[in-house]
C-alpha cells in the first residue's frame, strides 16, 4: 500500500501533538472514572452526597467521557492519517486541541464548581426551568459545548478535505470506485474509508448540535422565547447518539490499519467492505430515533424507522469487521502481545454492547428496559470494554515497540485486571436492568418497593468493588505506558514508532 513520504522532522511534530493529546487523556480519564465511582458509592449508600452534587457529577461524567473519548479517538486518527495517507496542517491540530481544553475546562467549572446538573442531554426546558443551579452555569455549559463543537468541526473538515484531495474526491473516499467495472487507479486504505464514514455523519450531527445550542443561547438571553421540546430533544439525541457511535467507528478504523502489522497479512478495501460501511453511513443517521420511543407525540413512522435503522446499522460494519478480524488471526501465528489483545477484546466488547443495544432498541423490549440500568449497561459495554481498550491499544502502540509489547508482562497483568473489573462492573448494570432498577436515580431509598431498593443498593456496592479492580488494572497499564512513552520522548529520533 502506497503511503505518503514525510520528512522525519514532520513526523516528529505530528507525534508530539498526539503525545500531548494522549497525556491529557491519561490525566482526565481516571478523574472521570472517579466521578462515576462517587455516583455508585452514593447509590450504594456508602457515602452521603447531596442530590445536586450527584447530578452535577452525572452531568460531568457523561459529557466528559463522551467528549474525552471522541477527542482522543480523533487525535489518534489524525496521527495515523497525517503520517501515512495525507498531509495535515499541524497548526489546525493544535487549534483543535486548545479549543478542546477551553471547552472541557468550561464544563468542569460549570458542573463541579457551579453544580450544573441537567445531564448530558440538557433536556428542554430543564436548564431554564426548575433548575437548582446558578443561571451562569447554564451559560458556561452552552458556550463550552459550542466551543467543543466548533473545534471538532474544524478538525473534521480539514481532515476530510485533505484526504479527499489526496484520493481524488469525496466519492472516492466512500470507495464507490470499487463498485464499477473500471480498474481502481489508487488503492483506498480501509482506515481512510472508515474515517470518512465516521466523520461525515459527525459533521451533520455537530451542525445539529450547534443549532441546538444556539437555540439554548437565544433562550438564555431572551427568556420569553419558547421552543418545541420534541424538536430540541431530537436535535440533542441526534448529536449525542452520533457522537458516541462515530467515536467507536474512529477506533475501529485503526484496528484495520494496525492489526495487520501483527498478523503479517494485508487488509484491503473491496466491494464487500465498501457496501458494508456505506450502509453504516446511511443507517447511523437514523438509528437515534430509538432513544425517543417514549415520546408518544413523535410521528409513528419515525419510531419504526428507529427500530429498523438500529437493527440494520448494527449488522454490516460489525459483521464485516468481526469476519475480517477472524481472517486476520486464523493461522497467522500471531504473538499475543498486549496490543493485539486490546484490539481483539475490544472488538468483543463492541459486539456484546452492540447486541445489548439492539435488544433495547426493539420497541417491545424498550417499553420495559428503557428507564432501567440496562441502558447504561449497553453503552458502558461498548465504550469501556470497546472504545477504551482500542484507545489503550493505540497508546501502547505509541509507547512500545513490537518486541516490547510482547514481553510486557506488567501491562498484560493490568490489562486482564482491567477487563475483569470492567465486565464485572458492567454486569451489575445488566442485572439491575433485568431487576427493573431505575437509571438516573441518585439513590434508591425513596423507592417504596423494598426489594428494588435493597437490590439497587447491593448491586451498586458490588459495582464499587469492581471499579476498584478496574482502577488497579488501569494504574498498572498507566505505569507501563508512561514509563516507555517518556523514555521514547527523551530519546526521540524523529522516526515513526512502528510496531
Amino acid at each position: 500500500m502506497v503511503m505518503i513520504q514525510l520528512e522525519p522532522g514532520e513526523i516528529k511534530k505530528q507525534r508530539k501533538l498526539v503525545i500531548i493529546w494522549s497525556v491529557t487523556f491519561l490525566v482526565v480519564f481516571p478523574v472521570l472514572i472517579t466521578l462515576g465511582l462517587l455516583m455508585r458509592l452514593r447509590q450504594g449508600e456508602d457515602i452521603k452526597i447531596g442530590m445536586d452534587t450527584f447530578y452535577a457529577l452525572m452531568t460531568m461524567h457523561g459529557l466528559g467521557m463522551a467528549g474525552t473519548l471522541f477527542s482522543i479517538a480523533f487525535a489518534a486518527l489524525w496521527y495515523l492519517i497525517a503520517t501515512r495517507h495525507a498531509n495535515l496542517n499541524l497548526g489546525v491540530g493544535y487549534l483543535v486541541y486548545f479549543l478542546n481544553i477551553i471547552g472541557g475546562g468550561g464544563l468542569f467549572f460549570a458542573t463541579l464548581i457551579g453544580r450544573f446538573g441537567a445531564g448530558w442531554y440538557l433536556l428542554y426546558p430543564l436548564p431554564f426551568k426548575g433548575a437548582n443551579w446558578p443561571t451562569w452555569t447554564t451559560l458556561i455549559t452552552i458556550i463550552s459545548l459550542i466551543i467543543l463543537g466548533v473545534a471538532w468541526l474544524i478538525g473534521i473538515l480539514h481532515l476530510i478535505y485533505r484526504i479527499a484531495k489526496e484520493y481524488g474526491g469525496f466519492t472516492n473516499l466512500l470507495g464507490w470506485q470499487y463498485l464499477g467495472k473500471k480498474e481502481v487507479q489508487k488503492e483506498l486504505p480501509p482506515i481512510v474509508l472508515i474515517t470518512t464514514i465516521s466523520l461525515v455523519p459527525g459533521v451533520i450531527a455537530f451542525l445539529a448540535g450547534a443549532v441546538w445550542m444556539i437555540i439554548y443561547l437565544l433562550k438564555y438571553f431572551e427568556p420569553t422565547l419558547a421552543f418545541d421540546p420534541l424538536l430540541l430533544k431530537n436535535l440533542g439525541f441526534f448529536f449525542g447518539h452520533t457522537l458516541v457511535n462515530i467515536t467507536l467507528y474512529c477506533c475501529v478504523g485503526w484496528v484495520y490499519a494496525l492489526l495487520p502489522e501483527f498478523t503479517g497479512r494485508k487488509w484491503k478495501t473491496d466491494k464487500v467492505l465498501v457496501y458494508a460501511w456505506n450502509a453504516t453511513f446511511f443507517f447511523i443517521l437514523f438509528a437515534y430515533f430509538h432513544h425517543l420511543y417514549m415520546d408518544f407525540v413523535q410521528p409513528l413512522p419515525f419510531q419504526y424507522a428507529g427500530q429498523i435503522a438500529s437493527y440494520l446499522s448494527a449488522v454490516p460494519s460489525t459483521a464485516i469487521t468481526m469476519f475480517g478480524v477472524i481472517v486476520q488471526l486464523y493461522h497467522s501465528k500471531i504473538k499475543w502481545g498486549i496490543i493485539p489483545l486490546t484490539f481483539l477484546i475490544g472488538i468483543a466488547g463492541w459486539a456484546i454492547g452492540g447486541f445489548s443495544a439492539v435488544v433495547d432498541s426493539t420497541i417491545a423490549v424498550n417499553t420495559v428496559l428503557h428507564n432501567t440500568l440496562w441502558v447504561p449497561a449497553h453503552f458502558h459495554t461498548y465504550m469501556l470494554t470497546g472504545v477504551v481498550l482500542f484507545i489503550l491499544g493505540f497508546l501502547f502502540y505509541m509507547s512500545h515497540s513490537k518486541e516490547e509489547q510482547e514481553r510486557d508482562k506488567t501491562g498484560k497483568l493490568g490489562f486482564w485486571l482491567f477487563v475483569i473489573g470492567a465486565h464485572s462492573f458492567i454486569a451489575m448494570f445488566y442485572m439491575g436492568g433485568l431487576k427493573s432498577i431505575p437509571r438516573r436515580y441518585s439513590d434508591y431509598s425513596g423507592i417504596p418497593i423494598s426489594s428494588t431498593h435493597s437490590t439497587g443498593a447491593l448491586l451498586a456496592q458490588i459495582a464499587v468493588v469492581f471499579i476498584g479492580l478496574l482502577l488497579i488494572g488501569l494504574t498498572i497499564m498507566y505505569f507501563s505506558i508512561l514509563k516507555k512513552l517518556f523514555r521514547r520522548v527523551a530519546n526521540a529520533t524523529g522516526t515513526v514508532v512502528s510496531a
